[in-house]
């Protein structure tokens, strides 16, 4: 298997539409910790079997991808689930753990299977820093969510009120039950996590 290299997020929703997983290094070139993670990835690709999609994007030329996920720096490997962005691991690692982690993540446990059917969506704002709590929360337990930015959707923010009532953010949509705030143990009840 090969790292492909891409050069936008138009390429990046291509390979969404395959769905499926995707892993995706943003790096900046030139730089040593960057040009470490690249090299780490490409070593673990070779030990990697078909059926991902492994790719990697030069924020110094690609300026369209990093902002969309809230990625203040690099390198960061982002893992998506079809078009869901799931979490991130920072900095440079060594081709055993990203063959690890990548294989980990493809192949997941039981109980993990479970929480990744769960239809989970989160309502925020770049701009909010409980948001953010929230989403690094979900990505540290695994859990994969569809976040949706209410600043630049009208509709779906006209949706949510319709949903809780509330404007305010973050909100959470668990399987069709809505959670206001960063309410942790309504989370980790109707995700069955320990709290």
């Amino acid at each position: 298997m090969k790292v492909k290299h891409i050069g936008s997020y138009g390429q990046l929703t291509l390979f969404f539409k395959e769905g499926g997983k995707t892993f995706l290094l943003l790096y900046k070139s030139g730089n040593k910790n960057s040009d470490c993670a690249l090299a780490s990835l490409q070593d673990a690709a070779g030990g990697l079997e078909e059926g991902v999609n492994l790719l990697s994007a030069d924020v110094n030329h690609v300026r369209d991808i990093h902002g969309r996920y809230g990625i203040t720096s690099v390198p960061a490997l982002l893992e998506f689930e079809g078009a869901d962005f799931v979490k991130s691991v920072k900095g440079c690692q060594t081709a055993g753990y990203y063959q690890s982690f990548i294989h980990n993540t493809v192949y997941v446990s039981h109980n993990q299977e479970d929480r990744s059917k769960r239809r989970v969506l989160v309502y925020s704002t770049p701009t909010c820093p409980h948001c953010s709590s929230l989403k690094n929360y979900l990505r540290k337990n695994q859990i994969p969510f569809k976040d949706i930015d209410v600043s630049r959707d009208q509709k779906m923010a006209q949706e949510l009120v319709r949903k809780s009532g509330q404007q305010g953010v973050p909100q959470t949509e668990i399987d069709g039950k809505i959670i206001v705030g960063f309410n942790k143990p309504r989370i980790d009840e109707l995700l069955g996590l320990q709290s």
